[in-house]
């Protein structure tokens, strides 16, 4: 058999997989951090599904490719995927960029470690602790539990889980049929992992009972006499309201839940994902009730204290690292600093509102309370029509079509949705750090431009 040659590969070249890296680098320091936060640039480049397999050349072959091609593959896969921190991108409840969370995160990466055991996770065991600790602190509980969880949703999830398994802790052995028909309550404004949670867990979706809740989607008390067992908040986007001294009444009586799901990924900036679900509980109820003693992980006879194997409080096996990032930020921003990014959303936000207010052709939802502003633009063969037969029907087309043409000239993205009887309107959320004035009005002078021939 004639000798094979070696296929190109950096696996034990490290000098070579320096200077590959020291490129990529440099190509999202020029293509991410430079272009793709200024406001001269595009916050996307639309094109077609077939058009962009054809430039992205997806399919995965037998041979290997050259550095420089590698090198053109992460230049293209930048190129034509949406810049969320651009200061125009307003289509989610996360946005922005934050250096030192960003170098967090390469950090993360590069250590590739998971968070199951101190062994292989030392630093980030004792520093996800910490973090916990200081964000119950702000919800107001002295002790408690918690975890970074792979987002809001699957915090939920676990939510629901730990409040079926407190009631009927026989479920965890028995399953479905040591239980009696359970239901959770909630109103029509939740979330939909609510929904999803029911069903994964095997609850079923019929077990959703609605509770009624006000014209600005709050639950209304005296709806829910029939009472729960426990009580969850859902501050996945809130939460971060807490920093704030100013803003910080928006969530009283919070500490009252039993258990709070919180995402700085969302308005701290900490970026994707960073989701922590918090726990009143100090009965060791995360581990009770999911874990399984995995003996090749959890041994009970290693030579140090084996309560810091946090593993087996959680459902994965393989848990990624979520903590630094959040961690690193604060470090460097300071609780001060944080409060400042929370305030400077709530005040860009009422700037936007009163801006709207001064133009012909916006109309606000309802006041905002957080930094979400929900309002319909109205192009000018609309104004005075309110009173047509059809006007709600050709209202709920605009936004539609103004989402499309921002997109396509990529000049910004905001998101749209109806809601009950009413139809499509803008959803803007305002979460960016590095927002401004000049952005809100940008904002509103597009959408005019946008949809003036409407």
């Amino acid at each position: 058999m004639a000798a094979s040659q070696p296929l190109l590969s950096l696996d034990w070249d490290p000098v070579a997989a320096e200077a590959l890296l020291r490129d990529v680098f440099g190509i999202v320091v020029d293509e991410v951090i430079w272009k793709g936060t200024s406001a001269t640039e595009k916050v996307c480049e639309w094109k077609e599904p077939e058009e962009l397999k054809q430039l992205l050349d997806l399919e995965l072959q037998s041979q290997g490719e050259s550095q420089e091609q590698i090198l053109e593959r992460c230049r293209a896969v930048i190129r034509y995927s949406v810049k969320t921190c651009h200061p125009h991108f307003f289509n989610q409840l996360f946005s922005g960029l934050d250096p030192h969370a960003l170098a967090g995160r390469i950090v993360t990466e590069s250590l590739n470690t998971s968070q199951y055991t101190y062994e292989i996770a030392p630093v980030f065991v004792l520093m996800e602790e910490e973090v916990l600790k200081k964000l119950r602190a702000l919800v107001g509980w002295s002790s408690g539990d918690g975890v970074f969880c792979p987002g809001g949703s699957i915090a939920n999830m676990y939510a629901m889980n730990l409040a079926r398994y407190q009631r009927y802790p026989d479920c965890k052995q028995r399953g479905l049929q040591a239980l009696p028909p359970l239901a959770l309550f909630a109103t029509q404004e939740c979330h939909y992992s609510i929904k999803k949670g029911a069903a994964f867990l095997g609850l079923g979706t019929d077990s959703v009972r609605v509770v009624k809740a006000d014209e600005r989607g709050k639950m209304i008390p005296e709806d829910l006499e029939r009472q729960i067992c426990l009580a969850k908040a859902e501050a996945a986007w809130g939460g971060s309201a807490l920093l704030s001294q100013t803003h910080r009444h928006l969530l009283d009586g919070i500490h009252r839940a039993d258990s709070v799901a919180w995402n700085p990924h969302k308005l701290l900036t900490a970026g994707l994902q960073c989701s922590a679900l918090l726990l009143r509980d100090t009965t060791n109820l995360l581990k009770r009730c999911h874990g399984s003693q995995a003996s090749y992980l959890f041994q009970q006879d290693k030579f140090y204290n084996v309560a810091l194997d946090t593993g087996d409080k959680v459902v994965q096996c393989g848990r990624r690292v979520d903590c630094l990032k959040l961690w690193l930020m604060w470090k460097a921003q300071g609780g001060q600093g944080l409060e400042q990014r929370v305030d400077q959303a709530f005040a860009l936000a009422r700037y936007l509102v009163e801006e709207m207010k001064k133009r012909e052709g916006f109309e606000l939802v309802m006041e905002p309370e957080f930094v979400n502003v929900c309002f319909w633009f109205l192009p000018p063969s609309f104004r005075g029509k309110q009173k047509s037969l059809d006007y709600s029907e050709r209202l709920a087309k605009v936004a539609p079509v103004l989402k499309e043409r921002m997109v396509k000239e990529g000049s910004m993205m905001i998101g749209y949705q109806p809601h009950g009887t009413r139809g499509n309107f803008f959803r803007m959320i305002v979460a960016n750090p590095a927002l401004t004035q000049a952005d809100m009005r940008f904002l509103l002078d597009e959408l005019e431009r946008l949809g003036q021939d409407l």
